[in-house]
């Protein structure tokens, strides 16, 4: 498996996503903005991913700030933690790892101590991210059966976390059990990342995997059967409701007409306990060429209006469950996380 991101010395180095499946190109962060770029452009992406990247960019903006007076020091690096906010909205995540760092330094009055703990807090994220996934997968593979074809949209494995992956971590958890597991992935429109980035992550760990366009994701349930569908998220909220992918909604409308369980792996950072349903989760709209190109071929006509959200909300009656490093959350679903809130606070 490869290692999307990494801290080597005074630089973040991350795995350009944008040029898979062609090409392995590494990115190596020294600056802030450098690794805020990649997070908005999407050379890193993936919920757990970003959350990582911009503890490590708010480590090493605190590295690099020369300030000797802590108060302008912390104004500073308050500057960094809302420029980093502003990079992806939707992906609660990195909220949750930005506010994380920054209660770590609560109260903390020596500039070079501050430094040292938000470098080992960011460090101990990714570190977390790794073992949380694996803890994902071992209590997610049992709902698989001995032999099943999976299902799974956009790409939720080792290339949108640390290490190993959600909703592939199940499925690399399953055949590690020694299941006969069949990965079919959807191409995810319009920047294909299940075609460029989880059937080449698959193929590279010789996981059996079939790639479909997005619009045959129902016909092939009918047709030749699907046991799970399984995606990862990138905000779910008290009562369920879960934002991911453009396009999840429409496959869990599919899953549901085709009595095809449809799971959701997270981490317990995904969840957002401060709002009551989807309709308070911001959806990022992003550039109209992400669907008027392909690469740096136009597809569509020169000045046609285009609307391009990145993700959609699937309401929690499309889902039966979510995997976490706690364990699978079942229905009703705003008991449970309501449960889960109040168990880690």
């Amino acid at each position: 498996m490869v290692t999307p991101i990494k801290w080597e010395d005074s630089c973040i180095v991350i795995l350009d996503q944008r040029r898979l499946p062609t090409k392995e190109i590494y990115l190596r962060c020294r600056t802030p903005k450098q690794v805020a770029d990649a997070i908005k452009t999407m050379a890193i992406r993936g919920a757990p991913a970003i959350g990582v990247a911009a503890a490590m960019g708010f480590a090493l903006a605190a590295e690099l700030i020369k300030e000797k007076d802590l108060s302008k020091f912390l104004k500073r690096l308050d500057t960094f933690r809302r420029f980093f906010l502003n990079t992806r909205p939707t992906a609660v995540n990195l909220r949750w790892a930005l506010d994380r760092m920054k209660g770590k330094i609560k109260g903390i009055e020596d500039i070079g101590q501050i430094k040292d703990i938000l470098k080992k807090e960011a460090k101990k994220i990714y570190e977390e991210d790794v073992s949380t996934n694996k803890q994902i997968g071992i209590n997610g593979e049992r709902l698989l059966p001995k032999k099943a074809r999976v299902l799974t949209y956009c790409n939720a494995g080792t290339l949108a976390t640390s290490f190993y992956g959600t909703a592939l971590g199940v499925i690399r958890a399953a055949i590690d059990k020694g299941k006969d597991i069949e990965v079919v992935a959807c191409e995810t429109r319009p920047l294909l990342q299940g075609a460029r980035l989880t059937a080449w992550e698959l193929k590279k760990d010789s996981i059996p995997v079939t790639l479909i366009t997005d619009n045959a994701a129902g016909y092939f349930m009918k047709i030749k059967g699907v046991d799970l569908v399984i995606i990862g998220a990138d905000r779910i909220a008290l009562n369920g409701d879960t934002a991911n992918k453009i396009g999840s909604y429409s496959l869990a409308i599919l899953a549901k007409q085709h009595k095809v369980p449809f799971y959701i792996a997270a981490p317990i950072s995904t969840f957002d306990f401060n709002i009551a349903s989807g309709e308070e989760i911001p959806i990022e709209e992003r550039k109209e060429t992400e669907i008027t190109t392909i690469g740096k071929k136009r597809i569509a006509p020169k000045g046609i209006n285009v609307w391009n959200p990145a993700f959609d909300i699937i309401p929690y009656g499309y889902i039966s469950g979510f995997i976490t490093e706690k364990g699978i959350i079942n229905p009703p679903f705003r008991k449970a996380i309501k449960k889960l809130k109040e168990s880690i606070q």
